[in-house]
Formats: C-alpha cells, structure tokens, sequence
C-alpha cells in the first residue's frame, strides 16, 4: 500500500552546490550532511541529494507543496531555476508548476488546499 510521499532524492553532479542551492530553496540546512546522501526534513518528508548521479528530467518528479504555486515559481527562478511548467489549475483549486533546478532536475510544485498536513505525521 503506498502510504505517501517521504522521500525525493535528486541526483546533482556537485553535492556542495546542490547543498548549497536547496538550502537556499527550502530555508533550512540539512539534518544529515554526508559525501554520499545529503537529507532535509521538509514538512514530514524528505528532500534527499546524491553525488554524481544523472540529473534530469528523467530523475526526479516529485511535487512539494507550496501555499502559492505562482509566488514560489517566482521565488525560485530568483534563485536560478528556469520554468519547466508554468502554473496551471488541475482542477479543485489544485495548482502546479515545475521548474528545472540549476543541476537540470525537474523540481515539482504544488498548491493544494486540501492537504491534510496532520494525516503525514
């Protein structure tokens, strides 16, 4: 049974500088910190990095969620990320967006009103 998101990990061909971009992106430094897997705890989940792996579109996809989906796309292409997929209602209020981060991974965005924060704990 499928319980959930947990864990998304990203492949980066240089794990100082994806440590050093995501920390920016998620406002926090990682709670493990090795040469081989670099960990953040994200809302319950995990955002995970690991060295010199194929980054990409064909990595990761993964949708993080984001109290405005339009407000963060624009927080992050501040922080070097180019638009992948611009915003964009998939019905219910849900919005998503996407953008690549600056290793080419595909970093997921999601506006989801529904979410029930305390269900993942």
């Amino acid at each position: 049974m499928v319980l959930g998101l947990r864990t998304a990990i990203y492949p980066v061909p240089d794990l100082a500088a994806g440590k050093a971009w995501y920390s920016r992106v998620l406002g926090r430094e990682p709670y493990f910190d090795q040469p081989f897997y670099v960990g953040y705890a994200v809302g319950g989940f995990e955002l995970g990095l690991i060295p010199d792996g194929s980054p990409g579109p064909g990595g990761v996809q993964a949708y993080w969620g984001v109290a405005d989906a339009a407000a963060e796309l624009q927080r992050l292409q501040g922080l070097g990320a180019v638009v992948h997929e611009a915003v964009r209602d998939v019905g219910e209020g849900i919005r998503v967006a996407a953008v690549r981060d600056p290793f080419g991974n595909v970093f997921g965005l999601i506006e989801n009103p529904h979410f029930d924060r305390q269900a993942v704990r």
